[in-house]
């Protein structure tokens, strides 16, 4: 066996435990809050008409579904209600329906493209489907939006990491995060990250040069 390939699978075996020990939860589209997508509510929404919220963690099975028939109501009859689409995308993200989720924050975002954190939170459904190509995206239209957008900097870095195995980029993402987020203990965490992250990279073999015709 060739010393590359030795040095190589020992890499992908340190990559792949690196990948699992990393931190890896993605965040909701709020740039405030920090808080994993799977623990963070979304936002109330002003609407007269909408079901209230039941007191306790979260609502039921049969409250979720009857909030989003109700909401689904709404935007038929006025499909230009923006807080009733990104609310009904929010309970379909909680439900984890990430199809109908994406139908209706790209409704939202059809009539106000520059909200970064719909279009955080419609990269997290993409990443969801196994779409990390369309989710990065989605993160970098959110970052170019409001540069100072932290939430969709830090998910363009976990998606390189954890789903594309692309630590060279990862890193890359990070450093531009880096630069919105100086100080706080993300940061810090990251800067750590990165500290490993490039030592990894510094073991991996280069590229083999394309085969010549």
């Amino acid at each position: 066996m060739k010393k590359e390939t030795v040095i190589l699978y020992i890499v992908i075996a340190f990559l792949v435990g690196f990948i699992a020990g990393a931190t890896v939860a993605i965040l909701k589209g709020s740039s405030g809050g920090g808080k994993p997508a799977m623990v963070q509510k979304p936002q109330p929404v002003p609407q007269g008409d909408l079901p209230p919220a039941g007191p306790g963690p979260g609502p039921s099975p049969t409250e979720l579904n009857l909030k989003i028939k109700t909401l689904q109501g709404i935007v038929k009859k006025d499909p230009k209600n923006l807080p009733a689409w990104v609310e009904l995308g929010n309970l379909h993200f909680d439900a984890g329906q990430p199809k109908e989720a994406i139908e209706a924050y790209n409704q939202y975002l059809a009539i106000k493209p520059d909200n970064a954190d719909v279009r955080t939170d419609l990269g997290i459904m993409y990443r969801q489907l196994g779409d990390f190509d369309r989710a990065i995206g989605e993160f970098k239209k959110a970052a170019q939006t409001d540069p100072k957008h932290m939430n969709s900097r830090y998910n363009i870095g976990i998606v390189l990491l954890h789903d594309k195995q692309d630590v060279k980029g990862a890193i890359k993402a990070w450093e531009e995060y880096l630069k919105v987020d100086t100080n706080s203990e993300r940061a810090n965490r990251i800067r750590s990250q990165i500290d490993k992250m490039k030592q990894m990279a510094e073991k991996m073999p280069p590229p083999k040069p394309p085969a010549a015709k």
